[in-house]
This record gives C-alpha cells, sequence and structure tokens, in this order.
C-alpha cells in the first residue's frame, strides 16, 4: 500500500484568500514546467526528502516551505500568473 502526502496551502491573493490541496509530486510538476518555460530558479523548490517524509514535524515544515514558495511565485509574477500556475492555484475558480 502506497501512502501519499497532500499539502494544504492557503493562497493570498489581493484581498481573495482560499486552499488549494496538491501532492509534493503536483508541486514537482509545476516547478519542471516553470523552470523551463519561465527560467525560474530551479532551487526554489524545497526538495524532496526521501526518509521520515510522512512524519508530523518533516510534513508541517514541508508545508510551511511550499506555502513560501507559492507566495515567492506569487511575487515573481505580480500582474498575469503564468497559466500553469494559475490552473496550479485555481485562479478560474476564485478570482474574477
Amino acid at each position: 500500500v502506497s501512502s501519499f502526502q497532500v499539502y494544504i496551502i492557503q493562497v493570498s491573493v489581493g484581498n481573495h484568500q482560499w486552499t488549494v490541496k496538491h501532492r509534493y509530486s503536483d508541486f514537482h510538476d509545476l516547478h519542471e514546467k516553470l523552470v523551463s518555460e519561465k527560467k525560474i530558479d530551479k532551487n526554489l523548490l524545497p526538495p524532496k526528502k526521501i526518509i521520515g517524509k510522512n512524519s508530523k514535524s518533516l510534513v508541517e515544515k514541508r508545508q510551511k516551505e511550499l506555502e513560501v514558495y507559492l507566495q515567492t511565485l506569487l511575487l515573481k509574477f505580480p500582474v498575469t500568473a503564468p497559466k500553469v500556475l494559475s490552473h496550479f492555484l485555481h485562479f478560474h475558480l476564485y478570482v474574477s
């Protein structure tokens, strides 16, 4: 049985706030696309950890790091987020 962690991340844009739920692999896929298409620093994404990856303290630490990662991306694209990022953050559901 394979278990995986889903990270629940709070997103804030202007007066709008919502949560998104993604696995680390989703973040990794997003990051790969942004690195190749938008020349994002490839070291921006917190590294993948194998040992103890589901320990409560590691999950909480990574969740905070992923929140910082997304906020950093939003600061890099203050006017128009790339389509892949907008889709990842579910902008189409929350921001008019």
